[in-house]
């Protein structure tokens, strides 16, 4: 009778944890939110229009897209799929290794009067970030070969995020909520001094051409510009190659830096037909069926 006591002593404690932090912890933050409720993209499959709410007086879940609701024992179980014992273990666990919170990312205030400190570069393991990196259709074995998870602190608060080193040594930092970047700013180069240059202006436009063409380090030196500002800089560095190949953006400045390097550098070739009508390369793999994606490719000769 003792231990029953006990358990029950457990749950009720488990079921009064706040379900807003426990969604942040696994790397889930609110589209929205009021005095009485919190809406979330579902953490149980993808979508854009927020179904799934939080009332934050009751401290009780529904989701729309499937009535389902409960408690926070009950979202545990279900978003880890186990048992009411194994759901009281994970919320009465230790909690260090979460490092997402309510408010997840800085302030444009907060960001400008104090630097960012970089705590640790890891291989990407968070949930939160590999299933970020499934929304835009990236794989973890893909991100591993180009970027890092990196935890860094900001006005004293610590965030975590997707990272691309750049060859000064600052860092490109990207999360589902925020973007921003590490002194010092500079272009990002990999490859090992192939003939052949990829260049595409992000590192979730570089991922996603890694996706399409798997084999493209060993036959390519890659570049993402991190901004548009550097390409007038790095004409001359591009010039030496044999062969370049161009993945901009097909914005007004994405087009226009195009157009700048075909001019400069006659061995460049305008690629961004592969993802006509989408504003970037990631946008139109995100937004494509497969097959349409795989006839694309062949399209544009893609190899």
């Amino acid at each position: 009778m003792k231990r029953k006591t006990t358990y029950m002593m457990d749950c009720e404690k488990a079921r009064n944890i706040d379900l807003v932090s426990t969604l942040a912890k696994s790397g889930h933050f609110p589209v929205r939110e009021t005095e009485k409720e919190a809406w979330f993209l579902s953490p149980f499959r993808t979508e854009t229009q927020a179904s799934f709410k939080v009332s934050l007086k009751k401290n009780y879940w529904i989701d729309f897209g499937t009535f389902e609701g409960g408690s926070t024992i009950d979202l545990v179980m279900k978003m880890e799929n186990c048992s009411v014992k194994e759901a009281l273990e994970r919320l009465s666990g230790p909690m260090e290794h979460f490092s997402f919170h309510r408010r997840p990312n800085p302030t444009k205030k907060e960001h400008r009067a104090n630097p960012i400190e970089i705590i640790q570069e890891k291989e990407i393991e968070h949930r939160a970030i590999q299933t970020y990196l499934s929304s835009r259709k990236i794989s973890t074995k893909t991100a591993r070969k180009l970027c890092k998870e990196i935890h860094y602190r900001i006005g004293g608060r610590k965030y975590f995020a997707i990272g691309l080193l750049n060859r000064s040594g600052g860092w490109e930092l990207r999360n589902r909520y925020w973007k921003g970047s590490t002194s010092p700013k500079d272009v990002s180069i990999i490859g090992n001094q192939s003939k052949k240059l990829a260049i595409t202006e992000g590192m979730f436009d570089m991922l996603t051409l890694m996706e399409l063409m798997p084999g493209i380090l060993n036959s390519y030196d890659l570049l993402v510009l991190n901004t548009t500002a550097f390409v007038k800089r790095m004409i001359s560095e591009i010039g030496e190659y044999e062969s370049v190949e161009l993945f901009l953006d097909r914005d007004r400045t994405g087009l226009g830096m195009t157009e700048l390097l075909l001019e400069k550098c006659p061995n460049s070739r305008d690629m961004s037909s592969l993802y006509r009508g989408f504003k970037d390369i990631n946008e139109w793999k995100v937004k494509s069926a497969k097959d349409e994606v795989r006839q694309r490719i062949q399209d544009v000769s893609l190899s």
